[in-house]
């Protein structure tokens, strides 16, 4: 049987992460820690959860670790006696205030050494699984690949019988939604009720003393447009109704975006894409473009179009019979200018491309993708590519 010890914080990720190694059949301890922080109501969230999973006779052996006295001189705005943790988007630089000194390194070190002592007293190969995702990466160091490289080297070379214990991070290149997806899959294939589950996780970072939270922290609403991209309504209780926190999450997510594309676009780029502008015509960087590649959204990088359906219809802007069978290119009626169009926008970051026509080549249905150069990345492809 595989064996694996894993950190069961209580909140969603880690949560997703335990119903997945049971689906996979593993041996679980389950460690939940103390640190002092404002949301402690998570480990009765983790307690709850186990208890849970044992009703539906799937034994999880759990233990809660207290860390407070080793915090008690830690400043950071997520422990208690901190300042108000900041609101807002989870990926702005105001989040590094919840960011908890050597964290991570504290809960490693004790999963670790849990982990060598249930290999040698068991004489078996034991995972240390963490939860770590791509989303934290960007505020948590220690939620970084190269971290987990270095200190698993560095408990491989202080402890004997290392090789028995190896780190697993099945989620680092995921996201939010796609830990839910994965919880989807587990929670079918081990006849649970996915909402009983996650209403017995917590991810808020301030919640009230009954566990709501006003969903308008940063990790509130990366949960909350989790739930809402996989067509879900978070289950657990909030302080307003779903509808509320929803469209702040959205706005927020909203504005966010805005900032970063303000950032990094060009004034054309973000006037066409952001403001449905319209660049003019035979001005565009690809409308006469005829190397082989691809083309894929200026703002996310979806892929749109390949230089296979491009074709050269004169009108002055990049022209395509056909979009590519991943674009999901949304169609929007528009009736700007005193006319009646079809304008086409990109269906992961809603940026707008420009318009389709009815006046393409009828072998391949006779649309036209009429797009704005500003809205395109083009990737030359090279002699050895397929």
């Amino acid at each position: 049987m595989k064996v694996a010890v894993m950190a069961l914080s209580g909140g969603m990720d880690s949560s997703a992460l335990l119903l997945r190694l049971l689906r996979e059949g593993y041996k679980v301890t389950a460690i939940s820690f103390n640190y002092g922080q404002k949301h402690v109501l998570e480990l009765n969230c983790a307690r709850m959860l186990v208890d849970y999973l044992k009703q539906q006779q799937l034994s999880v052996t759990h233990h809660v670790a207290d860390l407070t006295s080793a915090t008690a001189l830690f400043e950071s705005h997520l422990l208690k006696g901190g300042d108000e943790v900041p609101k807002g988007h989870y990926e702005e630089d105001n989040m590094k205030a919840t960011v908890v000194p050597n964290r991570n390194a504290m809960f490693a070190s004790l999963l670790y050494g849990t982990a060598l002592s249930i290999a040698n007293a068991q004489q078996t190969k034991v995972e240390v699984v963490l939860g770590v995702h791509s989303g934290d990466h960007a505020i948590y160091p220690d939620c970084r690949p190269e971290f987990y490289r270095a200190l698993e080297h560095a408990f491989a070379i202080g402890n004997w019988d290392s090789e028995r214990v190896s780190f697993t991070l099945p989620y680092l290149n995921e996201d939010k939604t796609s830990i839910l997806r994965d919880a989807e899959v587990s929670s079918e294939k081990l006849n649970l009720e996915f909402n009983e589950v996650f209403k017995r996780t917590l991810t808020s970072y301030q919640p009230d003393d009954e566990g709501r939270s006003d969903g308008s922290t940063g990790s509130d609403v990366e949960r909350i447009l989790a739930f809402h991209a996989l067509g879900r309504e978070d289950p657990i209780e909030y302080t307003t109704s779903w509808d509320e926190v929803l469209a702040n999450a959205l706005e927020i997510e909203r504005k966010h975006r805005d900032e970063v594309y303000r950032e990094r676009l060009t004034d054309l780029q973000y006037h066409v894409t952001r403001e449905a502008g319209t660049e003019r015509a035979f001005t565009g960087e690809y409308w006469n473009e005829k190397r082989p590649g691809t083309y894929r959204c200026i703002c996310c990088s979806a892929l749109l179009f390949t230089s296979t359906m491009k074709f050269d219809s004169g009108c002055g802007w990049p022209s395509f019979h056909t979009e590519h069978k991943e674009a999901n290119i949304l169609r929007v009626e528009d009736h700007s200018h005193g006319m009646h169009r079809i304008e086409v926008r990109c269906s992961q970051c809603d940026a707008h491309l420009g318009h389709v026509f009815n006046d393409g080549p009828a072998a391949y249905g006779g649309e036209r993708y009429c797009i704005n150069s500003a809205s395109l990345e083009f990737e030359e492809q090279t002699g050895d590519e397929p």
